[in-house]
């Protein structure tokens, strides 16, 4: 076997790649996949990236970002191999990107303050969209290029953002409170008067999008949010499990008010 490319720790990256897709002695599971199969670990691998910083265990980031760089990898050979783009066109794309939004350093706009930066980043972004708009013959959209595999709250946020650019959003929080309670009844009018479960599941959703949007008017991030109260109630049912097991006691044979009363435990300890 020839010896890995080590000129650079990049180089040999992509060459263990290469060598990887090879249909001469490479990996049977490597060679069978694409680009839609390999998309789930790629969202999978970026989660595992904000694991590991919310849990500020540098060893494991570094990891983590290993395997989200090899996703970029696995991608940019599959390219290669049908002749579209390699590992450089990637690098090259995103430092043209980069220069092309950041004038005010590698220009000479001038752009004061973090809040012109964003607008001129947005105005930017703007025009790039534009022209994509323009090479698929459609008319522009304010809500173009915001992914549709984006988490759901993420994506929720993005276009509510996006809609509020154009002047499309509440002037305050107090509209928003009283959209909730809108959604809220409307919810509970259809599940009251026996209706079907897809339009539960529309006033449900119609409900979590104004929460998301309660979130982007107190400046939370739900989907970080929602992360944090996972990983509380994750703590705090652990503990109750805990203090059942020391009573040799399980969940599925401890009652809801045994069960509610320890959780009040748990919480008020904290």
């Amino acid at each position: 076997m020839e010896n890995l490319d080590t000129s650079s720790p990049i180089n040999r990256l992509l060459d263990i790649m290469s060598r990887l897709r090879n249909p001469q002695g490479g990996c049977p599971w490597d060679l069978e996949q694409d680009f839609s199969t390999i998309a789930p670990h790629t969202i999978e691998e970026a989660y595992e990236v904000a694991d590991a910083i919310s849990e500020g265990d540098m060893d494991d980031l570094k990891d983590e970002l290993g395997d989200l760089m090899f996703q970029v990898v696995f991608y940019a050979q599959m390219a290669k191999e049908q002749g579209d783009f390699d590992f450089n066109g990637v690098i090259d794309a995103i430092s043209d990107k980069m220069i092309r939004r950041h004038p005010h350093v590698f220009g000479t706009t001038d752009i004061g303050s973090a809040e012109a930066q964003t607008l001129a980043w947005e105005e930017t972004k703007a025009q790039e969209r534009a022209l994509k708009a323009k090479k698929r013959a459609k008319p522009p959209s304010a809500l173009d290029g915001v992914a549709n595999g984006l988490p759901a709250l993420t994506r929720a946020v993005k276009l509510q953002k996006r809609a509020a650019r154009v002047g499309f959003d509440w002037p305050d929080i107090n509209p928003v409170f009283d959209k909730i309670d809108e959604e809220m009844a409307e919810l509970k009018d259809e599940i009251n008067k026996g209706g079907s479960k897809q339009r539960i599941a529309e006033e449900y959703g119609d409900l979590l999008f104004v929460l998301a949007n309660l979130g982007r008017h107190l400046d939370l991030e739900p989907e970080t949010i929602l992360r944090q109260a996972n990983q509380k109630f994750t703590g705090r049912f652990q503990a109750v499990e805990s203090l059942l097991a020391d009573r040799g006691k399980e969940p599925s044979d401890s009652t809801l008010e045994e069960m509610d009363d320890l959780w009040n435990r748990v919480k008020n300890a904290k």
